[in-house]
């Protein structure tokens, strides 16, 4: 197995983090600094991150589903201090958030220790939807902005894949994506013309927040994570371009 996805197995971050960590020189094996995440391991070897070892035998993978308040950073330690997801589900186990929320933004997010589970839903050859609520500033959202939104806009990191999007009110979105840019959502809005004033994720593929209360959690269940397996199992290929009707 690559080192990169072993250390995910092991529930040390994510494949893509894990191959980070690897490159920035975190990682040894049988006493060896490596580079290269690529390189092949089994549980013969001996793994260490930081001169922690790591084992993927009896490691059990859980997954929280989190409803992130404003003000909360999506990692697993903050240099600047700052009160960070994983403080918010008080776990045995090691966990990372799954893709991330910016500070301001509120909502459903996963946490988890499953590395290869994490992958698949935030790596964008998947196409695992998101959901979020948008309370927008220059009301009423108008016909044009929608069509434009629902085509796909233009970034500077390049155009958007086409959006789900309802108007639920004058001033309210409710869009549906499936790629994971850096403040999407918002940039999108504002490309239209409606700068986001709050924003919440209320859906992450098969799963819904529903009346979980803001800065708590639950554990899923074994059924909700085969469904939330199941979503990242479906490579869509290359994201179509076409308009997609809202």
């Amino acid at each position: 197995m690559r080192l990169a996805k072993y250390l995910a197995h092991a529930g040390v971050a994510s494949r893509r983090a894990a191959e980070r960590l690897v490159a920035a020189g975190h990682v040894t094996v049988g006493g060896e600094l490596v580079r290269d995440p690529a390189r092949d391991v089994s549980d013969a070897d001996d793994v260490a991150v930081d001169r922690r070892p790591v084992r993927v035998a009896g490691h059990e993978r859980v997954v929280y589903l989190l409803n992130k308040p404003a003000g909360v950073v999506s990692t697993a330690r903050d240099p600047q201090g700052r009160r960070t997801v994983v403080d918010l589900v008080p776990s045995s186990e090691r966990l990372y958030p799954v893709g991330r929320l910016d500070a301001d933004t509120t909502g459903l997010l996963l946490l988890t220790n499953d590395g290869e589970l994490a992958h698949r839903l935030t790596h964008p050859s998947f196409e695992v939807p998101r959901v979020y609520r948008a309370l927008v500033r220059n009301p009423p959202v108008r016909p044009e902005a929608l069509r434009a939104l629902r085509v796909g806009v233009e970034l500077e990191d390049g155009r958007t894949a086409p959006a789900r999007v309802r108007r639920l009110a004058p001033d309210r979105l409710e869009l549906r994506i499936h790629e994971g840019r850096k403040r999407q959502v918002r940039r999108m809005c504002e490309a239209v013309g409606h700068r986001v004033e709050r924003l919440e994720r209320v859906a992450f593929g098969p799963l819904r927040l529903g009346d979980v209360p803001v800065g708590g959690h639950r554990r899923l269940s074994a059924a909700e994570v085969q469904r939330l397996r199941d979503a990242g199992a479906r490579d869509a290929g290359p994201p179509t371009r076409r308009a997609v009707p809202g």
